[in-house]
C-alpha cells in the first residue's frame, strides 16, 4: 500500500539508519521528505511521497 504513513523511526530504517538528528537536520534545511504532523504533533511520511523523495535524488552515471 504506497499511501501507508510511516514513523520517523520507520522512515530512519528505510534510510539504512540514517540518525534521527540528520533526518531532523534536513528538515531545517528543507530537503527532508515530505511530512505530515498529526494533531498530537507526531510526524508521519508517506511511503510514496518517501519513495518519491529518494527517485528525486537518485544520480545517473555520466
Amino acid at each position: 500500500m504506497d499511501d501507508e504513513l510511516m514513523t520517523v523511526p520507520e522512515v530512519l530504517t528505510a534510510l539504512n539508519n540514517v540518525s534521527r538528528r540528520t533526518f531532523y537536520r534536513w528538515r531545517e534545511l528543507g530537503i527532508a521528505p515530505a511530512c505530515i504532523r498529526l494533531p498530537n504533533g507526531e510526524l508521519r511520511v508517506s511511503k510514496k511521497d518517501l519513495r518519491i523523495w529518494l527517485e528525486q535524488r537518485r544520480e545517473v552515471a555520466a
